[in-house]
């Protein structure tokens, strides 16, 4: 009886989580100090996620729904990577308060948690980079856990307030972090009666409200999700070393065209507070060419530059 009252109270905690993500049963730092363990109900999701993609088998492909998921996921990935990461992790830019919560909404569909929580991890891996406090680090726990095995473990689920004063002060950014799992249910359900209303006004294009669901939210958010984990995992594993970083953190060519720019890792983790990361002019980094081009029409501004120290210090 203890044990089935014991996991029937963890399935009653996950099911608030799934509604309230800022949800915890205790103090969040507490939650912090446990050990590490997959929770086998808080991967419901991601299996839920990976096993939609299947049902690319009933519902067929067509042209539209395949650049569906591509542009749903360069959209995404460039909110992931230039507003979650460059904007809300490191500040490497400024926007004002609108632009700042409609990149966080895009943001909050890639299926990665809110821009707050998704910030303050961050900001703790590039403080514990590679060390023993490093919740994803692919030296201390190998490579699947630091590729997506940390995301399931409840001490990494709450939201660390204290490392994000700056962005908490934001009372909608606060909600939305708290309510991340409503922003891709409306993205899903969106594209389920967009899909529906295409395929009756152009048949010919050979669409359906599900096939839409599929290719535009469970390939393209499944293809968005493992693409984001490379830079956990991959890039402190394969790839070349410019700097002299106490972390692992390399370079790759191919991680940085998958995920927009941030391939170019021990560029970062060297200098973390450019908007670029592709320090070379061949270094492609096209989330900094879209920020380049939102700058131009003043929706952001202030973007910082890599230092000419920074580029003196290098691996022979």
């Amino acid at each position: 009886m203890a044990f089935v009252r014991k996991t029937l109270s963890n399935v009653a905690i996950a099911a608030r989580q799934w509604i309230n993500s800022d949800y915890c049963a205790g103090d969040a730092a507490h939650l912090q100090d446990r050990p590490d363990r997959v929770d086998l109900v808080r991967c419901i999701p991601f299996i839920i996620l990976h096993l939609g993609c299947i049902g690319v088998i009933w519902t067929g492909w067509s042209w539209t729904a395949v650049a569906l998921a591509a542009g749903l996921y360069f959209i995404r990935m460039f909110a992931i990577t230039g507003f979650y990461h460059r904007y809300f992790s490191h500040r490497t830019f400024k926007t004002n308060r609108f632009f700042q919560f409609v990149f966080a909404l895009i943001g909050a569909s890639a299926v990665q948690r809110g821009p707050l929580w998704w910030a303050s991890h961050h900001r703790n891996h590039h403080k514990h980079s590679d060390d023993e406090h490093d919740v994803h680090s692919p030296r201390q726990k190998g490579f699947w856990w630091s590729h997506m095995g940390w995301i399931t473990s409840p001490a990494n689920f709450a939201t660390d307030y204290d490392r994000v004063k700056d962005l908490a002060k934001y009372r909608e950014l606060v909600y939305l972090n708290q309510f991340d799992t409503a922003v891709p249910v409306i993205l899903a359900v969106s594209l389920l009666f967009l899909g529906n209303w295409m395929g009756e006004a152009y048949p010919a294009l050979g669409v359906t409200g599900w096939q839409f669901v599929v290719w535009g939210f469970f390939i393209s958010t499944t293809c968005l999700f493992h693409g984001t984990c490379t830079i956990n995992s991959l890039s402190h594993v394969f790839g070349r070393r410019r700097f002299p970083t106490p972390d692992d953190s390399k370079n790759n060519f191919l991680l940085a065209l998958i995920t927009l720019g941030e391939g170019w890792h021990n560029n970062h983790h060297y200098y973390q507070f450019s908007t670029r990361q592709g320090f070379k002019w061949w270094e492609i980094d096209i989330t900094f060419y879209m920020l380049k081009m939102l700058s131009w029409c003043g929706i952001i501004w202030n973007l910082r530059g890599v230092p000419e120290n920074v580029m003196k210090e290098r691996l022979q």
